[in-house]
Formats: structure tokens, sequence, C-alpha cells
């Protein structure tokens, strides 16, 4: 799980971004190491809203900028699910999680979700963070992002 956080924000440096979302993506996923047993959940067909959980604490220490694309990341994969050719490189784990978490977002939800002031750094963690699943990457240690982190408190 840190190796994939690591380098969805190695994907986000990569990309120019700003570093709220380059923090942004190395935290996406914080939810799954407050959860009990994520791996269980999924077995169990039970959504964890690692998302909603992960939002809940780091919004103490973290700002709006970097929480919000946090709390609106499985929304954006719900979002681009829509489109045939990106639900078609979702991961199988991705495909399993997305029928947990609400399944492709209808025609209503997308409009609305696209409203939101987010929406744009949203879709951008979430495609980080669908290509930060390879095995060959050389990764960044985390602690290469202490400063990064450190500017983005509040």
């Amino acid at each position: 799980m840190t190796e994939h956080m690591i380098q969805s924000a190695m994907l986000a440096e990569k990309n120019k971004s700003s570093s709220s979302l380059v923090c942004a993506s190395l935290l996406h996923d914080y939810g799954h190491f407050i959860l009990d047993s994520p791996d269980k959940l999924l077995n169990r067909k039970e959504d964890g809203k690692h998302e909603d959980i992960g939002y809940r604490y780091l919004k103490k220490y973290f700002k709006k900028h970097v929480v919000e694309p946090i709390k609106n990341h499985v929304k954006a994969k719900r979002y681009l699910a829509r489109n045939q050719k990106y639900y078609k490189i979702l991961s199988p784990a991705s495909i399993a999680s997305l029928h947990l978490q609400g399944g492709v977002m209808n025609d209503e939800e997308a409009k609305e979700f696209e409203k939101e002031k987010f929406f744009n750094d949203s879709i951008k963690l979430r495609k980080f963070d669908e290509a930060a699943k390879k095995t060959d990457v050389e990764m960044k240690d985390i602690n290469d992002y202490k400063n990064l982190l450190n500017s983005n408190l509040l």
C-alpha cells in the first residue's frame, strides 16, 4: 500500500501537479491504514469507505486542497468508469471495489460531481491512483516527502 501511495505521488510530480495534489496523491489511501482489515472487507463484499475515513482524519491536519481530492477520489473512479476505455484499464481489484462503492455514476450524479470545487484535482488524483500499480518502478523514499507534507499542514 505504501509503495502504491508513493508511486501515486511520483506520478503527480512527473505531471507537474501542485504541491497539494502531490500531497493528496501521497495520502489518498491513508484510510486503509485506519481500517482493521481492508482485504477482509473486500472478501466479505463490504466497502470500508477508506476515502471518508482518511478524509475525516486528515482534515484535522492538512489543507482543504489536500483532503478534498482524497475525499472524492472514489467518486472520481465512479465518474471515470462511465468511459468504457477507462473501465477496461481498471485492475480487477478496482473493478471489484467499484461495484461495492456504488458502481458507475449515472448522468445525474456525474453532473453534480462536475460542479464540485475540487472536481479536476479529484479526477487527476484518481488517474494517478490507477496508474500507480506497477511493480518495476524505482521508488522514492517516504522521507523525501517530509517537506512537502509539512508545507501542506494547517
